[in-house]
């Protein structure tokens, strides 16, 4: 099978970046099969592209090759990292955006929303967990090297390489810490009342949060959010008219709007916070 390489970047659709990105790669190895996850990522988001990057890499074959580049901080010292799990690559710079990938893997003490920043990445320990390489080795990159575009030229060649079969080892250091954020947990309030909040807002304006299945006490719930009172957890969007809950296709806790755009509607945000009460507090 051809060596898949996917590619998540804020580079958006309306320049050549993109296809310069992809014309590196195919330049080094035509056989690739190159994926676009999102080029839509909103610029320099790093937490949303860590989000996104989540709920997509499960769904690919073993060995496959993750370009992540949503690097505000190009062009300064730092580091370009090459991960690796027991079924994929993830190239990236080192500033969290792989933080998904890694709390998946390595633990990390619960932070909660109420205590701790949205996102705040930090080193974290992988050693005994997880493999990284700091990419050090030129001879695989691209030159010259514009201090604006690693993505063309360095990440791009760099997973060109590493589809071929070249190893780890030879494009850099072994480091046993990368900049991770902890994710923030859903918690209890001082009433009891289950809080999380809005981590994502999708192209439809449906807003995700941080609840999953398993952290749902009951479907008999309110969900409360800008003013607005959702009442019980539906299976499907078309089950209610107006405002609906339902656990999405990645299992976490959403608002929508039937028809409509929630994230709009309700003038909401990402880190709005969400408020779940059971049935016998709802007003």
């Amino acid at each position: 099978m051809s060596p898949v390489i996917t590619l998540l970047t804020d580079f958006g659709l309306g320049d050549a970046y993109v296809a310069s990105v992809k014309g590196v790669i195919l330049g080094i190895n035509p056989e690739a099969v190159i994926v676009d996850i999102s080029h839509s990522i909103e610029p320099q988001n790093i937490l949303q592209a860590a989000f996104v990057l989540s709920t997509a890499h499960q769904y690919f074959p073993d060995g496959t090759i993750h370009v992540v580049v949503v690097d505000p901080g190009v062009g300064s010292q730092r580091k370009v990292i090459l991960l690796r799990t027991s079924s994929a690559y993830f190239l990236a710079p080192d500033n969290g955006v792989l933080s998904y990938v890694i709390d998946e893997i390595c633990p990390a003490e619960t932070v909660d929303y109420q205590d701790s920043t949205l996102f705040s990445p930090r080193p974290r320990n992988i050693k005994g967990y997880l493999e990284a390489i700091a990419i050090t080795n030129s001879k695989f990159w691209r030159h010259p090297v514009s201090t604006t575009f690693h993505g063309r030229d360095i990440f791009a060649p760099t997973a060109a390489h590493l589809s071929l079969g070249i190893s780890l080892d030879e494009f850099g250091e072994a480091v046993d810490s990368v900049y991770a954020s902890a994710r923030p947990k859903p918690y209890y309030d001082s009433n009891g009342y289950l809080v999380g909040y809005v981590v994502h807002i999708d192209n439809f304006g449906n807003l995700i949060t941080n609840i999953t299945d398993i952290d749902l006490p009951r479907r008999e719930v309110s969900v409360e959010l800008g003013g607005q009172s959702v009442h019980g957890v539906d299976n499907y969007y078309a089950e209610s008219e107006g405002l609906v809950a339902i656990l999405g296709s990645s299992d976490y806790l959403e608002i929508s709007l039937s028809n409509g755009n929630a994230a709009s509607f309700l003038g909401a945000k990402i880190g709005d916070k969400v408020r779940l009460l059971p049935k016998k507090d709802q007003k």
